[in-house]
C-alpha cells in the first residue's frame, strides 16, 4: 500500500479494489468493501456515505493485515474468522469448509420437513448432520425450524472442525440442542435413529481438485472437498448405512455436486428402506439436494 498523506474509506476503497484486481481475485470491490466494514465495524453501507471519513492510523494497520492475506487469496471469511449464513454468524477456520449460499437449499428442506413432521404429531424429533464442519447445517436447523425440543448430533472426523462446531453452538446458544461427536460418519451415532439425517458430504472428484480456483484449492480443507475418483464415494456410505438409522417416515437429505444429483438419487434407492426420493434445485436452478424418504 503506497504512502499517502491521509487514506479516506473512498480513497482506500478505491485503491484495494485496483491491487485485488490486479491479484486476480473475482470480487475485488466486494472484498475491499467487506474487510473495511469489518475493521471499521460498521455496516457496508456506512462506506458509501462516508467517503471523506478518514481512517485511523489503527484502523488503517489492521486493514493492511487485511488486504496481504486477501491479496494471497486467503478466503475472506478465513482472513475474518467468520462467515454468515442463513442470517446467522458463524466461526471459521481453515479446519472447516467455509459455508456457501447453495447449502441453503439444504437447510431449509429440512426446515421444512421437520416442522411438517411436529405439525403431524411427531414428537422428541433428532437429527443428524455428518462431516459437520461449522455446524452450520444443524445450527441454522436448529435456529430456524419451529419444533420444541428438536435435538442434533452432529459429526466430523476433524477434531478441528469438531472445536469449531461447539464454539459456534455455544455462541448461538444451541450447546443445549446439539451434541458434537468425532468421527467418522455414522460410526459414532451407532444404535441411535433419526427423524432426518443430514449432509454436506466431501464431492469433488480427486482428479478435479487441482483445477479449483486457488481460493478453495489451497486455502480449505482437502478433507472436506475430495470424494474420490468419482466424487461418490461418500454418498455410497451414506446411503449404504443411514436408511437403517432412520425413524419411521424419516427422512435423509444430502448435498450433491453439479451432475450429481441422479446417481446420488440412484444409490438411495438401491436400498429397500428407501420408498421415494426427490430432487431440489437451487436458485440457479441446478439439481443441489437430494431427499431420499424412509419407509
Amino acid at each position: 500500500m503506497m504512502a499517502h498523506e491521509v487514506w479516506t474509506i473512498g480513497s482506500i476503497l478505491s485503491w484495494t479494489q485496483g491491487y485485488f484486481t490486479e491479484k486476480g481475485i473475482e470480487t475485488p470491490r466486494l472484498d475491499a468493501e467487506v474487510l473495511l466494514s469489518h475493521v471499521l465495524k460498521k455496516e457496508r453501507i456506512y462506506l458509501y456515505v462516508h467517503f471523506d471519513e478518514p481512517l485511523e492510523p489503527a484502523e488503517l494497520s489492521t486493514f493492511r493485515g487485511y488486504v496481504k492475506e486477501r491479496g494471497a487469496h486467503t478466503p475472506t471469511a478465513y482472513v475474518l474468522g467468520r462467515r454468515e449464513f442463513m442470517g446467522l454468524v458463524f466461526r471459521v477456520t481453515r479446519d472447516t469448509l467455509i459455508p456457501r449460499p447453495d447449502t441453503e437449499i439444504l437447510v431449509q428442506s429440512a426446515v421444512d420437513f421437520l416442522c411438517a413432521r411436529h405439525a403431524a404429531g411427531a414428537e422428541d424429533l433428532c437429527i443428524a448432520d455428518l462431516g459437520t464442519g461449522t455446524g452450520a447445517i444443524a445450527l441454522s436447523v436448529l435456529h430456524h425450524a419451529d419444533v420444541p425440543g428438536l435435538h442434533a448430533d452432529v459429526v466430523d472426523i476433524s477434531p478441528g472442525a469438531a472445536v469449531v462446531a461447539r464454539e459456534n453452538a455455544a455462541q448461538l446458544g444451541l450447546a443445549e440442542k446439539c451434541t458434537v461427536h468425532e468421527g467418522d460418519l455414522l460410526a459414532p451415532l451407532a444404535g441411535r435413529s433419526y427423524d432426518m439425517i443430514l449432509s454436506n458430504p466431501p464431492y469433488i472428484p480427486a482428479a478435479d481438485i487441482a483445477g479449483l480456483m486457488t481460493d478453495v484449492r489451497t486455502y480449505e480443507p482437502h478433507l472436506a472437498l475430495d470424494g474420490g475418483a468419482d466424487g461418490l464415494d461418500f454418498y455410497r456410505r451414506i446411503m449404504a448405512d443411514a436408511p437403517v438409522m432412520l425413524k419411521a417416515g424419516g427422512a435423509i437429505a444430502i448435498e450433491v455436486g453439479i451432475g450429481q444429483a441422479a446417481d446420488v438419487a440412484a444409490l438411495a434407492e438401491q436400498h429397500p428402506r428407501i420408498v421415494r426420493t426427490e430432487l431440489k434445485k437451487d436458485l440457479a436452478g441446478v439439481e443441489r439436494v437430494v431427499v431420499a424418504y424412509g419407509a
